[in-house]
């Protein structure tokens, strides 16, 4: 007889664990219907690339002095300046918001 209770008090401790692990994976989804995200250009590019501009002015906040362009493809914009230590070059995803590569 103790036997079956030992045997369904474990089924039963599993079946508590099984819940709330369920209710945690539930519950981790982000969506929120009737929020979204809003997107601004605030005047950076093109939309779909890393304008040179904001290229410069994060090289510049990243603490680069004498920024400037030294070479833009389709894939990354590259910034030249100077550092603490003398020249320096940064690497920038032709992407929006210039994602940074390489410094």
């Amino acid at each position: 007889m103790t036997n079956l209770f030992a045997k369904a008090g474990i089924a039963a401790i599993i079946a508590l664990g099984a819940i709330s692990a369920t209710a945690v994976t539930a519950s981790a989804n982000d969506f929120h219907p009737g929020i979204q995200e809003a997107r601004y250009d605030h005047g950076h590019g093109r939309g779909r690339m890393c304008s040179p501009r904001l290229a410069v002015e994060k090289a510049r906040d990243m603490g680069l002095r004498r920024a400037r362009i030294d070479n833009v493809t389709p894939r990354r914009v590259v910034v030249e300046g100077f550092g603490r230590r003398g020249p320096d070059r940064v690497v920038f995803a032709n992407a929006p918001g210039c994602p940074l590569i390489r410094r």
